[in-house]
């Protein structure tokens, strides 16, 4: 949920200035916009708010929003065009490019590295990323949590073969973990923060612990080429609202909390930790990004070498 921080409150003046950028060309050939979220993340409740329709609204211009229950089937159906916009960790995007899908990185989410850990059992044996060897280790195949699993072990000096990899979507991996199925679980916010609260679970490590990342907001390619304006002005509102939304923690937890129902003292830790930030995607992302997938290919992990900036679309703000 949270670890997917792209966040869209604002205020009245924000939504004019980007209601009339681009206004009569958006208006001339564009009549929908779909958006891909994911339920357990932030995306509820910015649906809940209305921010991007009350921004499109005077366009003639619908906005559609589509439910995945996380990043790679999200990036999928990206690439046959069943959705426009979407937002995504640091490697579905790479699986996807491997995978010759058509789409495009348009802007960067930093992120904090602590709305993201691998996680064991309160009274687990491991103790250290060491441990983790001969273990069985849950997490969704493609995600970056995936990504966060090969970091740390790759910090700890342990082969990706010397673990049992058990690829799960985040509720069968919520299950998994709490039936003692797994011996560790690499997941972020909200379900982090619900296996701390409803299980005692123990964070052996944070992402932040083991490697630097983004998160990213994607668009079809064959809609961005067709639509720029469109993209740029998606682009704008999320920067805008991401901007307020981290000078107003307590009302985007609450407003979290009425949008997902989850209990308000588990999202206030989610919105503590969580950074908000979504800008132009700079030099120094691209070649993280490209360290990632050359990384993912040497150990056969995606089937071919790829190279991070050839999607790469190019957004500055205020042109």
């Amino acid at each position: 949920m949270l670890r997917r921080y792209f966040i869209v409150w604002s205020t009245a003046g924000a939504l004019a200035a980007v209601i009339g950028h681009h206004a009569t060309i958006l208006a001339d050939d564009l009549k929908q916009v779909r958006i891909g979220y994911q339920k357990a993340g932030v995306f509820p409740a910015v649906k809940q708010r209305g921010t991007v329709e009350a921004a499109f609204r005077s366009l003639g211009i619908a906005v559609k929003w589509v439910e995945f229950a996380y990043g790679p089937p999200l990036l999928e159906a990206l690439n046959t065009g069943n959705v426009d916009y979407g937002f995504a960790g640091d490697l579905p995007p790479i699986y996807a490019q491997a995978s010759s899908a058509n789409l495009q990185y348009v802007a960067a989410v930093p992120t904090s590295g602590l709305n993201e850990a691998i996680i064991v059992p309160a009274d687990s044996p491991i103790r250290a990323l060491t441990d983790l060897r001969s273990r069985k280790i849950g997490f969704g195949k493609g995600s970056s949590a995936h990504n966060t699993t090969l970091a740390a072990l790759e910090k700890a000096g342990i082969p990706y073969a010397d673990i049992t990899p058990v690829y799960l979507a985040p509720a069968d991996a919520a299950a998994a973990f709490a039936q003692g199925s797994l011996d560790a679980w690499t997941i972020w916010d909200p379900y982090l923060a619900l296996a701390e609260r409803d299980r005692g679970a123990r964070v052996l490590t944070f992402a932040k612990d083991v490697h630097t990342t983004s998160s990213f907001v994607l668009a079809n390619r064959g809609f961005t080429a067709r639509h720029p304006e469109a993209i740029e002005k998606l682009n704008r509102i999320f920067a805008q609202e991401a901007e307020w939304a981290d000078q107003h923690r307590a009302e985007v937890a609450q407003i979290l909390h009425d949008a997902t129902g989850v209990e308000l003292d588990t999202v206030r830790r989610t919105v503590d930790r969580a950074r908000f930030e979504v800008i132009p995607i700079g030099e120094q992302t691209i070649v993280n990004q490209q360290a990632i997938a050359d990384r993912f290919y040497k150990l056969g992990l995606i089937p071919r070498p790829i190279t991070v900036r050839d999607i790469v679309w190019k957004w500055t703000p205020g042109s």
